[in-house]
């Protein structure tokens, strides 16, 4: 998910680069979209693994 990020960011810069305004905002938004969710799963997954470490069977 992070590698979509980077690409629709990169997406964004290009078509920014060139003079497409509509384009790279909304690669723009998307790319800040998918960050945010990729950021928010790392840190459950991060919670959950340091929740589980604790415990013993």
């Amino acid at each position: 998910m992070l590698y979509y990020a980077l690409v629709f960011l990169l997406i964004a810069l290009v078509a920014g680069f060139l003079g497409f305004g509509g384009v790279a905002f909304a690669a723009a938004g998307i790319a800040k979209i998918l960050f945010v969710v990729f950021l928010v799963l790392f840190v459950v997954g991060l919670v959950m693994h340091v929740g589980r470490r604790g415990t013993t069977i």
